[in-house]
């Protein structure tokens, strides 16, 4: 009777564990649910894999590898394709996932001027992107310049190792491509990791979008405008070139979302404010500014003069809305004001450089983007 007990319990416990993997999509990963098992499909895309078949990776000939030469005394499954070679006007296609699922995290490390290599998401049956937006801009490098970057939705470690962890969930299709618009062919190293699994109906989809501004004009800068749909706003990235002297982070950052005409619904204090900082992140034994990267929100990169050919101000800043996603209903608009300091104890209306990426998620279909700005628009000087 004990014996037959026994075996009832074990078929119990195994029939309640299949269940529970069954149930668990694998999404929304945290230490508290990393145990539990799943019926998703993990799946990696890279150079080496750039199908993500099961057991196709490492299967390049030295016929086909980048890395033929380095690899020719070892042959084949010996890191004979790690990278691609983009030339100059083309577009090569990274990831091309068919099924239901999620992108959990990317990795990439470009060569080149990273305002002219153009990041493009594509999901499900949809011809316009979701995401478009030069590489750099996309992980916080908007200057062409590294700064580490240790953030939960973004990190960049040395030298250059972009990575990024916001969940990307798609229900037919993900369609990830690089566009070299520079003048030189660039090298790309990148990995795509991801899973097959069922995705929850409420999922919405990532979106993101680049603009800039240089100068301002009439001292504000439009971050985002034209979403319509329901959604969440969930992160910023600015690139802000100051072009005078003084403290330059007064401005207040306004969401105008579901109607909302004159006055927004939500509106800042200041920018140092909204990046969770304080008076004008000084340190105030050093005088200097105060770089810092936190989970949610960073001054993670400031480029002071050198008394020759960088002669502006430039900063990299970060605020991700994980824990407090900003909720819109059918429509979203997203300024901030440029303004500093002048004699008199008064607001100076400014005409910075400014370069922002906004990432939200949100029901397709998504409204139009605005035309990426021209090559030359884009650059860095």
């Amino acid at each position: 009777m004990k014996k037959i007990t026994s075996l009832m319990a074990l078929s119990f416990l195994a029939a309640s564990v299949m269940a529970q993997s069954s149930n668990f999509n694998g999404l929304e990963m945290n230490l508290g649910n990393l145990s539990r098992l799943s019926n998703a499909k993990t799946r990696s895309i890279c150079a080496e894999n750039p199908t993500g078949e099961p057991g196709k990776g490492g299967a390049a000939t030295l016929e086909q590898g980048s890395a033929r030469n380095a690899a020719r005394d070892l042959g084949q499954g010996w890191k004979v394709n790690p990278f691609v070679v983009i030339e100059p006007g083309q577009t090569y296609t990274m990831a091309e996932i068919t099924g239901s699922g999620a992108v959990q995290h990317i990795w990439i490390t470009p060569t080149g001027n990273w305002r002219y290599s153009i990041l493009r998401f594509y999901w499900d049956d949809e011809k316009e992107p979701s995401i478009e937006v030069p590489v750099g801009d996309f992980f916080g490098m908007g200057w062409g310049e590294y700064a580490h970057l240790n953030s939960m939705a973004v990190t960049v470690n040395p030298g250059s190792a972009f990575n990024c962890y916001w969940s990307m969930p798609f229900r037919k299709k993900c369609k990830i491509t690089m566009e070299n618009i520079a003048a030189e062919k660039m090298t790309l190293y990148y990995q795509v990791d991801y899973t097959l699994t069922d995705v929850p109906a409420d999922a919405a989809y990532l979106h993101a979008q680049f603009r800039r501004s240089n100068p301002t004009k009439g001292s504000l800068f439009t971050l985002i405008d034209g979403v319509k749909g329901k959604g969440q706003y969930v992160g910023t990235y600015l690139a802000w070139g100051v072009n005078n002297n003084g403290w330059w982070g007064e401005g207040e950052i306004k969401f105008f979302m579901d109607g909302d005409t004159k006055f927004p619904t939500i509106a800042g204090t200041g920018t140092e404010d909204y990046f969770c900082g304080s008076y004008n992140f000084e340190n105030r034994k050093t005088h200097q500014y105060q770089e810092f990267s936190t989970a949610y929100t960073g001054l993670h990169q400031v480029i002071r003069p050198d008394g020759v050919y960088t002669s502006q101000q430039r900063f990299g800043l970060y605020r991700w809305h994980i824990m407090d996603p900003i909720r819109f209903e059918k429509d979203l608009k997203v300024t901030i004001q440029d303004l500093g300091w002048r004699s008199e104890g008064r607001y100076l209306p400014q005409q910075s450089d400014i370069s922002a990426v906004v990432y939200w998620y949100q029901t397709e279909p998504h409204a139009p983007f605005p035309k990426l700005p021209a090559k030359n628009d884009l650059e860095v000087n």
